[in-house]
């Protein structure tokens, strides 16, 4: 994970325990880590060893972590780079992205087809000229699965915040925090350990480590341990000191934020950024999941119009949206008070608006939270309609709030806006709601005329087959696997293939419903010399 051994190594030397378990102690993995600094190859474009670390995720992708020092990542953008497997099998590395918190530069690269024959599958060496490296000998660590994985960590000034794949597998099962430590440092032997505090889901909180400064100063690793197994999950998680509290009235918080995990949305996001901007939004928070689309471009587009603010999280690890809610959820709790959880494809709207309201006012969203005479409710919940491919054959140029106009009868599952101070210590969250800390915080759901949630859920095929391939939370079922058929995260009448339905454009219209349609209509649309046009349509 870096360019130096010294650097790939957990240095724990200077750590102690504030809960230290001493009966824990770990005979069965090292990581393979240890081998990790071992590893080197003299690659032909520069004259240093180059050290690397990757994970297998799904669909035989690898991903390879760099350190941001390593000379092959000073221009990851420029190509050129190749993963060099055992037997002399290569495949293009394409950088992927920066990881936000450890630093790590991210490739990605196809695990080819001869080293997918024998397992345990072992890791690749990241390399510019292969051919030049092909036949030469070098000891290559087996690769952990993207199944069973530390993947994040970050610090709060009580705790530490570890995410984990692998342990809590199934949905509202949980194992007792009893059962794991946190551990910290290279050497599994001496590495210091802390009590873990919460286990739910993907997230584990526990106790930080005592440091001294020069061990602030160190990157170290950071895992939890099986007790009963004595077995440490392999990581490319990094623990850092907790941030310094910011200073009273130093920068006040936004009122209602807004996050979401995106995949190429580029073509959907100034429509809903420039929605929700103008009826209360106050910043954007996109945990992205990989995009290779323009969406970084038009994120920076509209940050530079100076009306917005967008922040964007890249986050490489598949199927981690409840994973990626939690750690929006305390990592954005100094910035943000309220934060909604909506998608990119879900409006939310206040049928009264049309009756009421010329133009869009930045109170409309927050005049559905909290009143003075109910300062108790932590989490506002919202109901959604499912809207269908309304004869739509491809992407309409107006947007999804002009295009599609016709839904299912019955109101869907609801999303939320939460109060940051409310949600649990567990940091649990399913289906765009929180656990809250019940002992003061209330969960108020909106009537369907107070306010509704309008979700383009079934849009242009086209546009549906490309969300068919990637399903982003980690307790729902892919589109082709074939379990829980009656799903309803499942699409009624497509199976388990990305075989368009006969009928497709006609389907999920039970009622025609052109309420977000007029009022955007009347609040972004105008006449140009190119005709009618909305105004996430207007080059600026």
């Amino acid at each position: 994970m870096s360019s130096s051994p010294v650097e790939l190594r957990f240095r724990p030397l200077n750590l102690t325990a504030r809960h230290k378990d001493s009966a824990s102690f770990n005979h069965v993995i090292r990581e393979d880590i240890n081998e990790l600094s071992h590893r080197t190859r003299l690659v032909t474009s520069i004259r240093r060893p180059v050290d690397s670390f990757s994970v297998l995720l799904p669909n035989w992708e690898v991903l390879v972590l760099v350190s941001s020092e390593n000379p092959l990542a000073s221009k990851p953008r420029d190509g050129g780079l190749y993963c060099l497997f055992p037997r002399d099998e290569t495949s293009p590395a394409n950088f992927s992205g920066v990881l936000p918190f450890s630093g790590a530069v991210t490739f990605k690269c196809i695990l080819p087809n001869r080293n997918r024959r024998r397992q345990p599958f072992r890791q690749p060496v990241l390399a510019r000229f292969p051919d030049k490296e092909s036949g030469a000998s070098f000891p290559s660590p087996v690769m952990p699965r993207w199944d069973f994985l530390a993947y994040e960590c970050f610090s709060t000034e009580t705790d530490v915040v570890v995410f984990v794949k692998g342990l809590n597998n199934r949905q509202g099962t949980n194992k007792s925090p009893e059962e794991f430590s946190c551990v910290f440092g290279y050497d599994i032997k001496n590495a210091v350990r802390t009590a873990v505090t919460s286990s739910k889901q993907e997230v584990f909180r526990c106790h930080h480590p005592s440091t001294t400064d020069s061990a602030a100063a160190e990157r170290i690793k950071v895992s939890i341990e099986i007790k009963s197994e004595k077995l440490v999950v392999p990581s490319v998680a990094y623990y850092t000191t907790p941030r310094r509290r910011t200073p009273p009235n130093s920068k006040p918080k936004s009122l209602l934020c807004a996050t979401t995990m995106v995949y190429n949305v580029a073509k959907f996001l100034r429509e809903w950024v420039t929605y929700y901007s103008e009826i209360g939004v106050d910043k954007f928070i996109l945990y992205d999941n990989g995009s290779d689309d323009d969406l970084e471009s038009v994120i920076k587009e509209l940050n530079e119009e100076g009306d917005y603010k967008i922040e964007r999280i890249f986050w490489v690890w598949p199927k981690t949206q409840e994973a990626g809610f939690s750690h929006s959820a305390v990592y954005f709790k100094d910035s943000c008070t309220w934060m909604m959880y909506v998608d990119v494809d879900e409006f939310i709207f206040s049928p009264s608006w049309l009756k009421n309201s010329s133009r869009p006012s930045k109170t409309m969203l927050k005049s559905l939270l909290t009143t003075s005479s109910d300062r108790s409710t932590g989490q506002v919940s919202i109901k959604c309609n499912d809207f269908g491919p309304s004869d739509q054959k491809k992407h309409p140029e107006t947007g999804v709030t002009q295009g599609y106009n016709c839904r299912r009868q019955a109101e869907q599952r609801h999303k939320s806006m939460v109060l940051l101070d409310a949600v649990d210590h567990s940091l649990l969250n399913v289906i765009h709601h929180f656990d809250l800390n019940v002992s003061y915080y209330s969960w108020k759901e909106l009537p369907l005329e107070a306010a509704v949630i309008n979700h383009y859920k079934y849009q242009a095929w086209p546009e549906f087959v490309t969300k068919f391939r990637r399903r982003v939370s980690a307790f729902v079922a892919d589109w082709r696997t074939r379990v829980n058929p009656m799903s309803k995260d499942r699409t009624p009448g497509l199976g388990f293939e990305p075989i368009k339905p006969e009928g497709w454009e006609r389907m999920f219209c039970d009622v025609r419903d052109e309420r977000l349609k007029l009022l955007t209509r009347r609040w972004f649309g105008s006449q140009t010399a190119d005709g009618f046009k909305m105004a996430w349509q207007l080059q600026r």
